[in-house]
């Protein structure tokens, strides 16, 4: 069962109940959910329906939503995730960062640790990630750890009445090695 995983200022934690009002102050945030796929409002109950559903997720090895959580401060910043597809050996990576978090390198440290895991660890083939055309520092952050721009799905996600675009990224095991 997966513990932690550390990097120099972060650690990668499964969520518990006691993270609830934290999840929600941090991720109830129309900025934040503009340019993910995070709901919003995001309501105490709806964070506490999906930290409940994470034990069986992790145990069953198809999800690993973990808590971001600075170090010298313990203090949870975010969410790092990866979704196995366990048919085609492929991992999906989904994270978000609070706001005030941003801007710092935070998500780039924790989505390079979690390639490793998933390279390294659970030994997939290919990670991804989808990302909407207007989260342009996603995108930067999934070229600054090595993955590459495959394409753009057209419209792809309906978003408040507004279709958007997502754009893919992605990096093959063989690649990530080198």
């Amino acid at each position: 069962m997966l513990q932690r995983i550390e990097t120099e200022r972060l650690f990668m934690r499964p969520y518990n109940v006691a993270d609830i009002s934290a999840v929600q102050n941090l991720a109830d945030d129309k900025a934040i959910a503009e340019t993910t796929f995070i709901p919003y409002p995001y309501t105490a109950e709806k964070v506490e329906e999906w930290i409940n559903s994470h034990s069986e997720l992790i145990k069953n090895g198809d999800v690993y939503p973990l808590a971001v959580v600075l170090k010298n401060e313990n203090q949870l910043i975010g969410t790092m995730t990866i979704r196995i597809d366990k048919i085609h050996n492929k991992g999906e990576l989904a994270y978000w960062i609070g706001k005030d978090y941003w801007g710092k390198g935070f998500a780039t440290e924790m989505a390079k640790a979690m390639l490793a895991f998933g390279f390294n660890e659970l030994d997939l083939n290919r990670i991804w990630a989808p990302v909407m055309k207007k989260n342009i520092a996603s995108a930067k952050v999934m070229q600054k750890i090595g993955l590459t721009y495959e394409g753009t799905l057209k419209e792809d996600v309906l978003r408040w009445g507004s279709y958007e675009d997502v754009e893919v990224y992605g990096i093959l095991k063989k690649n990530y090695i080198q």
